[in-house]
């Protein structure tokens, strides 16, 4: 039986781990020149190494295989993790199309599914429990997977930026699966929780090396899970809304993203300097700032979801209100509301000026 004291040492291993091994590959991907090199779309201004990645996932393995959960999910998280680690990796090296890339998210999504990962029921209020047909299920699963792994790769755009937001949700969902008593799931996130925290020290503003594609793709793939194992599975109401909640700010800034494409007659797929970090330091805040900034907005979606996940129905349609005026809020800050009028941005300017 895994104790606290188990949980604690995982964490401790994961961090220390996580924090020496990416010196290590440090030192690799500069002999190795795999290197991020500066273009008009990216804010560094000198080549960092990538693949830090590498010292996450490395990280939160080592701490795993101290924790040994017993649960029949575990192997099958290995392997889509190795998985999306080679995507990440052979991204990092040789730049994927996007379609290679695609393929690596679905060969792991692919393997949990066939292990029996999927979204098979979610829970609506005044409807209780609403029990999905096995393709509706599947597809689901697939499309859930697919929009957090490539949200969490989208939003890694500032130092520190993925590695602190990830931790900060990951957070969140550790204190609800202690609450609900789902071991798993709080051991998944304990040894993430240190990894991350081990790599921010590298990572953070100005950092001497990125988690590059192999890390933010291994976040996405392991949140993504946790968020069915831990979230989707809890019976109660509005279940179906609180990884949303909680994960609001990556999911988001990927959907304006993809809505502000469509309307620009631009592709998909087409990387820009529009995201909420870019907006943020176009406003004129530094880039630790913005980091900082962007670590507060998650931290208050993570308590809105703790909250929520465990409250009446009348105080979660308030936290619902409170969210809804946040995720305004960002949609304002990335200009897709009234052709990039701020009304609320504004008003709130005007109030503290």
């Amino acid at each position: 039986m895994i104790s606290y004291l188990d949980l604690v040492i995982a964490f401790a291993l994961s961090t220390v781990i996580s924090f020496l091994l990416a010196y290590l590959i440090k030192y690799i991907a500069v002999r190795l020149n795999i290197m991020d090199v500066p273009n008009q779309r990216k804010i560094q201004k000198e080549p960092v190494p990538l693949l830090g990645g590498l010292a996450i996932a490395f990280g939160s393995f080592l701490g795993l295989f101290y924790l040994q959960p017993d649960h029949p999910f575990f192997y099958s998280y290995l392997v889509g993790a190795t998985i999306i680690l080679i995507t990440g990796i052979l991204d990092d090296i040789f730049t994927l199309k996007p379609v290679m890339k695609l393929l690596g998210q679905f060969v792991a999504i692919l393997s949990l599914i066939l292990a029996g990962v999927i979204i098979e029921k979610i829970t609506l209020p005044f409807l209780g429990i609403v029990e999905l047909s096995p393709l509706l299920s599947i597809i689901l699963t697939f499309l859930w997977m697919i929009g957090i792994i490539n949200a969490i790769n989208l939003i890694d755009g500032l130092d520190g930026l993925a590695s602190g937001t990830s931790a900060i949700a990951l957070l969140s969902i550790f204190i609800m699966a202690i609450m609900d008593g789902q071991l798993f799931v709080a051991c998944l996130c304990i040894v993430l929780i240190g990894s991350n925290i081990g790599f921010l020290y590298h990572n953070f503003f100005p950092a001497s090396i990125y988690m590059g594609d192999t890390g933010s793709l291994f976040l996405g793939y392991s949140i993504g899970l946790i968020s069915i194992l831990g979230l989707f599975k809890k019976i109660t109401l509005f279940s179906f809304i609180v990884p949303i909640i909680l994960l609001a700010f990556p999911i988001f800034d990927t959907l304006f993203a993809i809505i502000r494409r469509l309307v620009n007659g631009e592709k998909i797929m087409k990387p820009d300097k529009k995201h909420i970090h870019h907006q943020l330091l176009a406003a004129g805040f530094s880039h630790r700032n913005t980091v900082l900034i962007i670590y507060g907005i998650s931290s208050m979606f993570a308590l809105l979801a703790i909250i929520f996940s465990s409250t009446s129905i009348e105080y979660s349609m308030i936290i619902f209100s409170i969210w809804m005026f946040l995720v305004y809020g960002l949609a304002e800050v990335v200009g897709i509301v009234g052709r990039g009028k701020q009304p609320l941005i504004n008003f709130f300017r005007r109030l503290f000026s």
